[in-house]
């Protein structure tokens, strides 16, 4: 799943490149809008009880992106375990593919007391086929 954005000068810092930690935003993003494509946001698991949070991000900065740009960020599960989702993530250029970052992103399922909590078989099922 891929969704596409802008830069724009709010994104960015005083040498017009994007500022390293919005590219976690735009993570985000991709990884928000891939739940809402399945039909798993944040209702969904609000609904049963359950929030899923991140609990660890590895990021390496390839290149930058600059005001103006548009960018493309993906988000793909890599795995589900008991209670884990991991992602692979990229962020390209828009203009000429160029790998601008790649992420490993790792989401914990939680009750609202944030203790860790199985993933419910039906949501883990339609995550593992995606």
């Amino acid at each position: 799943m891929s969704i596409q954005r802008k830069i724009y000068y709010h994104d960015t810092d005083a040498g017009g490149v994007v500022y390293y930690a919005n590219y976690l935003k735009f993570l985000e993003e991709a990884r928000t809008q891939f739940f809402e494509d399945l039909g798993l946001g944040v209702k969904a698991f609000s609904d049963r009880g359950l929030i899923y949070a991140v609990r660890q991000c590895n990021v390496a900065y390839k290149s930058p992106a600059r005001y103006g740009d548009t960018i493309v960020c993906d988000a793909r599960v890599a795995k589900v375990t008991g209670v884990q989702i991991f992602f692979i993530q990229q962020v390209r250029s828009a203009l000429d593919n160029r790998v601008l970052v790649d992420a490993e992103v790792s989401l914990v399922c939680l009750s609202r007391d944030f203790k860790p909590h199985p993933l419910p078989e039906d949501l883990r099922s339609r995550l593992e086929t995606s």
